[in-house]
């Protein structure tokens, strides 16, 4: 049945196509064999067999192509990165199954940058979707193959044509890593009409009413922008909100699970919204009546699975099983993400998991502190075994070792800019709030945040930190000595900081205060490897007792 529209295989499937009640706002009527289906993901993060997985999405399409002929599939971004599958093949396992799957189009996602440009530029190279994005610009002095993607394409469907639109949200510069998106001088030659709302609203009104105007019946904006409001003005919502033209936007970046949003554009008219959420929990699914009727729905399950791709899955499995399940230690306690009730913390407060990468950080370099972002964390550890894969799954990203010198106001300007979203609650009863994935899990260091002082953080066009001039929100840092004392930190004084390329030397989540420090040490061993070498060299193969709870170095009042 449907999940406010979900569908399930058998006849409450078949009933979308026949006669079925739909959520008000979204109807529809009796269909025909020359109706649009348009099927649709976003989030996947590499999780090709999770949930429905990517088999039952390709059994779920030649179902879809027994009732039409008029079937298209397309992602809205983040498909490339996440999982190990993504790390170990740096995004190309994911091409190969995607085309397998049969994608028809394609949006760029933050993380699809995450492999660098010569990884991405090869990764569009092999993929048979066409990916879209009207809103990537470039500026530099010779085209590259981001300045060459098509903003957008009209595909024929019978005697209706149907425009597919691209946008990447302005976000990824800072979501990804800043320094690919410039050149060897150091200067922004990528951006993605970040500097305004209105100049993301006008690109792609201008889009729309191109496609309108080569005869587009519909528009469909796939986009990765998401709805949180620490995105706006970039949401999916502000986009339809002020402009005019479009039917339906598919979106993704912020997770959110819509099966059929309805809202309204800049003149009254009516837009449907929707997202599956992440790692092909749902499928999403677009259907255009032959009579001028749109609906959106989430296939929340199904049972089926297309047998060629699950044994392709597996044979990718197959080639890295073994050195993934390599056994590299053993912990006597779970290391997590999240509190007990399953809510995630990792981006807005202390983990033990988040003291454990930032110890690891800061012991093997030997730097007197240690900074993580909590967004690049990204898996737990259970108690028991810890193998190669837990390790490649908590780090997935590839980052190196670096160590710069940093004084005690960089420090401070960071410790404020990471932790400006968060606030008391750290839940709405069901999510996360207050998260950022630019929060700082440290070693060697201790401080509050005091979320009833307002944050006063200025960033500029991109994203990036400016300046903070009023009071901060976050007081009493405190550094460690190594007789174990702490004392106050030293606005003027030069401390030694451990974390990675993506923080100190790209300016990842807007921390850019470290970009020009002198290097001690520059892009040493992989992320995952300083987890290996912490746990097997310095702990002795063993997570000890010491880690079962937090440190009590990050208070939050």
């Amino acid at each position: 049945m449907l999940k406010n529209n979900v569908f399930k295989k058998g006849l409450a499937v078949l009933s979308v196509f026949m006669s079925v009640t739909l959520l008000a706002g979204c109807g529809g009527k009796e269909s025909e064999s020359r109706d649009i289906i348009i099927l649709y993901t976003n989030d996947v993060h590499g999780a090709a067999d999770s949930d429905i997985g990517y088999a039952g999405l390709a059994s779920y399409k030649e179902w879809a192509m027994e009732k039409t002929p008029y079937v298209a599939l397309v992602d809205c971004g983040d498909a490339l990165q996440g999982d190990t599958m993504a790390a170990v093949s740096e995004g190309e396992y994911l091409v190969e199954l995607m085309n397998r799957v049969g994608y028809d189009y394609a949006v760029l996602g933050n993380h699809e940058f995450d492999y660098g440009m010569e990884q991405l530029e090869n990764l569009l190279t092999l993929s048979d979707a066409r990916y879209l994005g009207c809103n990537i610009q470039y500026t530099g002095d010779e085209d590259t193959f981001l300045s060459q993607l098509a903003a957008y394409h009209i595909a024929s469907y019978g005697d209706v044509n149907v425009g597919f639109i691209g946008v990447s949200t302005p976000e990824s510069i800072v979501k990804s890593t800043p320094a690919y998106f410039m050149d060897a001088d150091g200067q922004y030659v990528y951006d993605f009409c970040g500097t305004s709302g209105e100049e993301l609203y006008g690109k792609v009104q201008e889009t729309v009413d191109l496609c309108r105007r080569e005869g587009a019946d519909y528009v469909i904006v796939l986009a990765h922008l998401g709805t949180d409001e620490a995105s706006s003005p970039f949401c999916s919502t502000d986009l339809i909100a002020n402009t005019d033209g479009i039917d339906v936007v598919l979106d993704g970046h912020s997770h959110s699970v819509i099966s059929c949003g309805v809202f309204k554009n800049k003149n009254g008219g009516d837009v449907l919204l929707s997202s599956t959420g992440t790692g092909l929990e749902n499928i999403g699914q677009v259907l255009i009546t032959a009579d001028g009727n749109i609906q959106t729905g989430l296939v929340g399950s199904y049972p089926d699975a297309d047998q060629g791709i699950q044994s392709y899955i597996r044979d990718i499995e197959d080639e890295y099983e073994a050195e993934l399940e390599n056994r590299v230690a053993y912990s006597g306690v779970t290391l997590t993400t999240s509190s007990d009730s399953g809510i995630r913390l990792v981006r807005s407060r202390e983990t033990n998991l988040g003291d454990f990468c930032a110890d690891a950080y800061r012991t093997v370099s030997g730097a007197d502190i240690a900074i993580v972002n909590g967004g690049g964390i990204r898996a737990d550890l259970p108690a028991g075994e810890i193998t190669y894969g837990d390790l490649l799954a908590v780090h997935p990203y590839g980052n190196t070792l670096c160590v710069a010198e940093a004084t005690g106001q960089e420090i401070l300007d960071a410790l404020e800019m990471a932790s400006r979203l968060c606030l008391s609650e750290i839940s709405d009863g069901e999510n996360a709030v207050g998260e950022n994935g630019g929060f700082l899990q440290v070693s060697g260091l201790k401080y509050t945040i005091d979320t009833s002082v307002e944050p006063d953080i200025q960033v500029d066009e991109q994203g990036m930190f400016v300046s903070c001039e009023g009071t901060r929100r976050v007081q009493e840092v405190w550094v460690l000595q190594e007789d174990g004392s702490y004392t106050e930190l030293d606005p003027d004084s030069v401390y030694t900081m451990a974390s990675h390329n993506y923080l100190i030397k790209e300016g990842g989540d807007g921390l850019n205060m470290f970009m020009d420090n002198t290097l001690i040490m520059d892009e040493g061993m992989l992320d995952y490897q300083v987890l290996i070498t912490y746990l097997t060299d310095i702990l002795g193969g063993a997570v000890t007792e010491e880690y079962a709870e937090t440190q009590s170095r990050i208070t939050v009042k």
